[in-house]
């Protein structure tokens, strides 16, 4: 954010949702070095600011390219992704870029494409790894360290609270990479404080309403609750609606913490209602391009390739707040 991005960075060790071998498998399909590429770019929705913003990016870094880009949206749909998939084969793209809704239900997109010889990259979400291997069965994967996001918010959280808080958790898309993951780093971090508990945890699919109306729900039923733990800013924002007309005060009464570092998260802790958000970077044209460019050149790309995310609370949001999407 605010032009400091340090660009996409090769993680040292995998992501710890993800198995990778240790060198590219000889039959990936190959990508032949040329000029432009047809490419195709399966995205899981545009329901949401990350995803529009992702969605540009892609678009943009085409165009900068002169590329051809072949777009799909699932409209949260898994099973139109799979068939948008299949279509983007049928259109005989060079390679195929798939943001996947959820881990398994994509994981015959996957294998289609690798049987079509379509070279295909995971981009932001990634596929179930014990049904199919980055370097293996797709060239990589490329997003963000989901669980080391959980850590990051669950550690501001036991900081903040002084290790004592009672949480409403509000997930993302049940079985979704980034869902299941943030959870997992979060609990790992809270675990280690018995103050910590979490009294409900439900899913709000990664939407605003839905945050909203799961936030309702759970206050209703644990109205003692001291903290809320959302999985994106989208559905703490929701939560914040839903707590101010239920007579409570974000920021002062309850604690929220999220992940996506999106420019309505800022403002809300700008205004003091939300504590802090850990940055998932939606940008993910020049980073992504780049690695098929050098897939086609030769170059070895490492399975999991890891972008590094800001976190942003009361100290840094301000000034973020220009350069946010």
């Amino acid at each position: 954010m605010n032009g400091k991005r340090s660009g996409w960075l090769i993680a040292a060790a995998c992501l710890v949702s993800l198995a990778a071998p240790a060198a590219q498998a000889d039959d990936l399909p190959k990508l032949k070095e040329k000029p432009t590429y047809k490419v195709g770019f399966a995205q899981t929705e545009s329901n949401n600011p990350w995803r529009l913003a992702q969605t540009q990016s892609m678009k943009d870094e085409a165009a900068k390219r002169g590329w051809q880009l072949v777009y799909t949206d699932a409209n949260s749909s898994a099973a139109k992704q799979v068939a948008d998939v299949d279509s983007m084969i049928a259109q005989h793209v060079d390679v195929i870029f798939l943001s996947p809704r959820e881990e398994k239900p994509l994981i015959p997109a996957v294998m289609k494409a690798k049987k079509a010889g379509i070279p295909l990259f995971l981009i932001d979400r990634s596929v179930d790894p014990t049904l199919a291997k980055a370097g293996r069965d797709y060239v990589s994967f490329i997003g963000s360290d989901f669980v080391e996001e959980g850590r990051r918010a669950g550690e501001w959280l036991v900081k903040t609270t002084g290790g004592t808080a009672k949480i409403i958790e509000l997930q993302g898309t049940s079985g979704s990479s980034p869902a299941n993951d943030r959870r997992k780093g979060f609990m790992e971090v809270i675990s280690k404080s018995p103050g910590m508990q979490v009294v409900a945890s439900q899913d709000g699919d990664f939407t605003r309403d839905k945050g909203r109306q799961v936030m309702e729900t759970l206050l209703q039923a644990h109205p003692e609750a001291t903290a809320v733990f959302a999985h994106n800013d989208e559905m703490a924002l929701g939560a914040i609606t839903a707590l101010e007309a239920a007579g409570r005060h974000p920021g002062k009464d309850i604690t929220l913490v999220s992940i996506d570092g999106e420019k309505d998260g800022l403002q809300a802790i700008i205004d003091g209602k939300m504590g802090a958000t850990v940055e998932c970077n939606p940008r993910f044209g020049p980073g992504a391009y780049q690695a098929a460019a050098d897939y086609a050149a030769g170059k070895k790309i490492e399975p999991i390739v890891v972008n590094q995310d800001h976190f942003y609370d009361s100290s840094n949001a301000a000034q973020s707040l220009a350069g946010s999407y």
